[in-house]
């Protein structure tokens, strides 16, 4: 597991587990409805099944390169231990899955959090607009202010009045303190403002919010690299995190919003969010595998207490359950 809960603190195993399952239902439905199809219908691993199994996986929006780089392991694992039957197919796939998601786990393990004593921990988020931004950052806050440590927002998203607005209805209703200006200011001075002011009271944490969109990369580019720059004059360590939100609903357009935003600025983790209203949870593990980075939290629910922080071995339980 790349991220350990914040602190140590113990949650509640089965709830998570139970809201898990019930989050990644359709996935599931509709990975086991093509799963059980190819099963029911072969009865020994060759060529024939490994192709009609990369159809189930790339149309379950793991992604292409992925799915070939798990259809080759699987093949060399037939080949290797001799495998015939097809009912064991379950079982490498699963297996083969859960490696997949350890290697970029360790490629970019860390805690939740990082305690710099006088200094705050600082995530900066990012991802376009629609795909839940301001609503995860408001439940980031509640984890990190139900883990009993004090939590400052910025609202740098300065280039749509809403994100102000939207961002200070979370702040209010997980009781945590936002630092804003008017719309069109410039981002990088919200962001120098809320770290100094988190900085003068305090605080544990501060999540910076970011434009989901400019005009172009370049601009994008441009604005993320400078509200960066103008956060390591208060701390310098900042940002700790640059953390991407992607809709999980929206397939392989979540690779898209992905391959943009890694070009623009160094992304270190993924929130994957919506994953409950939608059959397209493959895209967690193609995301993860395609571009290095681990996943750190996923949104399976509307409730403030619905984003989990991502463990591997739980997330391929719940979806081979």
């Amino acid at each position: 597991m790349a991220f350990f809960g914040l602190f140590g603190k113990k949650e509640n195993k089965e709830e998570q587990a139970a809201n898990l399952d019930k989050g990644l239902a359709r996935t599931k439905e509709s990975l086991f409805k093509k799963l059980g199809k190819l099963l029911l219908a072969k009865h020994k691993v060759d060529d024939d099944v490994l192709d009609e199994l990369e159809e189930v996986l790339i149309t379950s929006d793991v992604g292409v390169d992925t799915t070939l780089k798990i259809i080759k392991r699987i093949e060399e694992r037939v080949k290797k231990d001799a495998y015939s039957g097809s009912k064991e197919l379950n079982a490498i796939l699963r297996e083969e899955i859960a490696a997949l998601l350890e290697e970029t786990d360790r490629q970019g393990a860390q805690a939740e959090f990082i305690d710099h004593g006088d200094d705050p921990y600082v995530i900066m988020v990012v991802g376009i607009n629609g795909v839940g931004k301001t609503t995860t950052i408001g439940k980031i806050a509640n984890r990190y202010k139900k883990a009993g440590k004090k939590v400052v927002l910025g609202a740098a998203d300065t280039f749509r009045a809403a994100a102000i607005e939207q961002l200070e209805v979370w702040a209010n209703r997980v009781d945590v303190p936002i630092v804003k200006q008017q719309m069109g200011s410039d981002p990088a001075s919200v962001a120098f403002d809320t770290l100094s002011s988190a900085k003068a009271h305090g605080a544990d944490v501060v999540i910076i919010d970011t434009a989901g969109r400019l005009h172009n990369n370049i601009g994008l580019m441009n604005e993320l690299s400078k509200i960066k720059n103008v956060m390591k004059k208060v701390v310098p360590t900042a940002p700790d995190e640059v953390l991407l939100v992607l809709d999980g609903s929206t397939g392989q357009n979540a690779f898209e919003q992905a391959k943009q935003f890694t070009k623009a600025t160094e992304v270190t983790s993924l929130a994957i969010t919506k994953l409950d209203g939608t059959a397209k949870g493959g895209v967690v593990i193609g995301v993860s595998d395609q571009f290095s980075i681990p996943v750190k939290y996923i949104g399976i629910g509307e409730g403030v207490d619905d984003l989990q922080l991502f463990d591997r071995r739980s997330f391929v339980e719940s979806l081979f359950k």
